[in-house]
């Protein structure tokens, strides 16, 4: 009778109520994977909090916009900058190798540019069509020389010569400094060279103070207009 009722109770596995290896196997795997999903929503809910309190930092520690400056305040900023004559190294001949065509499109755009940058002022618009010339070669920049004059002309603001954006290309003049910009236009496309300015990229007049000029190295002065290149 013993080894009857041995029998009929059977071994630990089998008692009535408890679950088998299997079901505790799938309940364990629900477990870790509500774990998982528990802390993925933690995590998530941790980077929106320290997003958004970084944001509402960064948001108070923006200065205030800045006054503008009239011209003479501009003048004494712009006189502070050292003149780093040292870095003004001598532009190479351009060499144009394009054909009639080309050359005359690229004369008018390049006398164009001139004029209504510096007016008739030889010097000015030498210049000028040098550091046109210089953009053509540096990295940045359209590759062609009407490229770089109309840099940016189809927006109202931030095209890179304002006269091709805010409506005096509309209004051409007629200048006595026509003439000589094409001829100073027309010498610079020869190989002549304003070593006055070196290999700038960048100008602007004196009367004022473009964002970007602390981020470059002034090398030249000529008349009003103050003259930059990268570092």
């Amino acid at each position: 009778m013993d080894s009857e009722r041995a029998s009929s109770t059977g071994n630990g596995d089998m008692r009535p109520g408890r679950p088998s290896s299997r079901t505790r196997r799938l309940a364990a795997r629900r477990d870790a994977a509500a774990e998982r999903w528990l802390l993925l929503i933690f995590v998530v809910l941790a980077v929106i909090i320290v997003s958004s309190l970084l944001g509402s930092e960064q948001g108070a520690k923006q200065p205030a916009r800045l006054k503008p400056l009239t011209m003479a305040e501009a003048r004494a900023s712009n006189a502070a900058v050292p003149l780093v004559v040292s870095k003004r190294a001598r532009a190479a001949p351009f060499d144009f190798g394009g054909g009639p065509a080309e050359r005359a499109q690229a004369i008018d755009c390049l006398a164009t540019a001139a004029l209504y940058e510096v007016g008739d002022d030889p010097r000015g618009q030498r210049a000028v069509i040098q550091v046109i010339l210089n953009r053509v070669r540096a990295p940045g920049f359209p590759h062609t020389i009407c490229g770089v004059v109309y840099q940016g002309f189809e927006r109202t603001t931030g095209c890179q010569f304002s006269f091709t954006c805010d409506g005096s290309i509309q209004r051409r003049t007629k200048h006595f400094g026509w003439t000589a910009a094409r001829r100073a236009a027309r010498r610079a496309l020869a190989g002549h060279v304003f070593a006055a300015v070196g290999r700038a990229t960048h100008y602007h007049a004196d009367w004022m103070v473009p964002y970007w000029r602390d981020t470059m190295i002034k090398v030249a002065k000529v008349d009003t207009h103050l003259f930059y290149v990268r570092h």
